[in-house]
């Protein structure tokens, strides 16, 4: 369930959705229904006044299993065919099983023939993922998580200073030939 909410309150599947082999199904959020998420956007990061900064201005997916969010990630649009992962947060039990791969694809099959944008901290487990991913160094943000958070963020271990932008390329969608 999203935060504990009554069955009542919790946000609705929107009939748009994408299954994946994980047997999870991946849903846009409605507008209404996004802050019905902020527990889960809270894992991915730590800041409801950063979270609110983006949110508003993002398109939101949420991952599904079982009728259970397991996953969120919130993508901007940046402009000229950039895109944005402000945030991909998968719930601690379904970690390392495929979910964020997952709900990172799904936004990248999404917007095809563009560059997709993510900033992480300088956590080499996180950074390795991303990078098994596909995704490659793009520029750092020096003191980021200095400037714009009120107390040090500690990620496994490690106190976040800069904030580390990766890009990938999606592929355009193949037209089919017609002979």
């Amino acid at each position: 369930s999203v935060s504990g909410l009554a069955k009542a309150e919790q946000p609705q599947i929107l009939p748009n959705h994408w299954t994946c082999s994980s047997d999870m199904i991946i849903s846009i959020v409605n507008e209404c229904d996004k802050e019905g998420y902020m527990p889960l956007l809270l894992v991915g990061d730590e800041s409801e006044p950063m979270i609110r900064r983006y949110i508003d201005r993002s398109e939101l997916y949420a991952g599904f299993i079982d009728n259970r969010v397991v996953a969120v990630c919130a993508v901007t649009c940046e402009g000229d065919g950039r895109y944005e992962v402000k945030n991909l947060a998968v719930e601690a039990v379904f970690r390392r099983k495929g979910i964020g791969r997952a709900m990172l694809e799904y936004v990248e099959t999404l917007h095809p023939g563009s560059v997709i944008l993510l900033g992480t901290g300088e956590n080499p487990a996180t950074l390795g993922f991303y990078m098994k991913s596909g995704y490659e160094y793009s520029h750092t943000v020096a003191d980021f998580f200095v400037d714009n958070y009120p107390y040090p963020i500690i990620e496994n271990g490690v106190v976040l200073r800069d904030m580390i932008y990766l890009s990938k390329h999606t592929y355009p969608k193949k037209q089919a030939l017609i002979l």
